[in-house]
This record gives structure tokens, sequence and C-alpha cells, in this order.
């Protein structure tokens, strides 16, 4: 099976994650996107909200979609969440399977900082997808890392985690920005303050 795994904070998952992942699943005909919300991201500052709330929130946000599911792996592990040893356990426990990695083109420059970014190279391809404020381009890579990233088109949108947290942070709407049941969880829950 063809895997795609979609790693990320998801504080809070949105549409773009959702056209992101659909766009590298089209492209490369994968049989499924695994959607994988990191414990502590190490190129990031912690999350605004817990593990498992960010976890409950991508379960949601796959549920309606058959090719998409989502991996609790990192979030129960715990500590910082590098990608190497999430993907060296996948293939530990999936040897069939053939993985890659999506990522945004933001992160595609940012890949040879990445740790241990020469094993993880061995491992996949990664999956770069064009963003809005970020041209695509592989060339100032080092020659492993153009020889193991591919590329694919998506709808350009102009939306990340941090814009919603700052409109929620406002009092601004964020509702259509996040899946429904997104949507509805944030409510529910009361997380980023949120007003119906």
């Amino acid at each position: 099976m063809k895997v795609g795994i979609m790693g990320g904070t998801f504080d809070p998952i949105h549409i773009g994650h959702m056209l992101a992942a659909e766009a590298a699943r089209d492209t490369y005909d994968l049989d499924e996107v695994w959607f994988m919300p990191s414990h502590i991201p190490p190129h990031k500052e912690d999350a605004g909200v817990t593990g498992l709330m960010r976890l409950e929130m991508t379960a949601e946000a796959v549920a309606d979609h058959p090719s998409f599911r989502t991996l609790d792996w990192e979030v129960q592990r715990g500590g910082v969440s590098y990608t190497v040893d999430t993907v060296r356990e996948l293939r530990d426990t999936y040897p069939e399977h053939e993985f890659s990695f999506i990522i945004g083109a933001d992160m595609v420059a940012y890949l040879p900082k990445w740790n241990r970014i020469e094993e993880l190279a061995e491992m996949l391809i990664f999956i770069g997808l064009n963003r809005p404020e970020t041209k695509l381009s592989v060339d100032e890579l080092p020659e492993f890392l153009r020889q193991v990233v591919v590329t694919a088109e998506m709808p350009l949108i102009e939306i990340s985690s941090t814009l919603i947290r700052d409109r929620a942070a406002s009092g601004l709407s964020i509702r259509y920005m996040v899946p429904d049941r997104v949507y509805d969880y944030i409510v529910r829950s009361g997380i980023y303050a949120v007003q119906p």
C-alpha cells in the first residue's frame, strides 16, 4: 500500500491541510493518507492546546474521508516528535507499505535542518506542495534531497493555523476555514475562545 504521512502540529487542522493531503493523494495515487499530530514539534513553539485535543480535532477532520486516517503515535509517545523516529517505527511496523511524507513548500526549504535528514531521506520520498507565500524550489537543496523530493500542485489558499488562532483571539469568525466537524469541536470544547 502507498501511504502518505501528513505530520504537523494541527493547532488547529484546517482546510489547507485537507487540500494538501488530497492533492498529494491524487497526484501520486496514494492508497491512504495518515494524519499524525506531533506532540512537541522540534521547529515550533509548543502548541496552544493539548496533544489529545489536536488529535481529536484531526480525527474529526478526517472522519468522512474513506482514504484518510489519524495516527496517535507521536502524541502517545510524548517528548519532541522527530519524523525520523516515527518513520523508522512505521517501516518496522508496516514493512509492506511504501511511505511518503507530505510537506508544504516552506518545509521543503527547511529539510536540510531536519533531525538526521540523511537517514530519513533513505526511507521515503517527500511530496512538496506549493503554498501561496512560498515558491517551491528544490534547486538549493543538497543532491541527496533533490533525488527524494517530488512536487504536487494544490489550490492556493491563504489559510494557516496561526491566522485561525489570531482571528479567533480577535473575535473574528473561523467558520469554513476548518472542516465543519472541527469547527463544531472547537466551539463545543471552548478552545481558541471561538464563539458560535
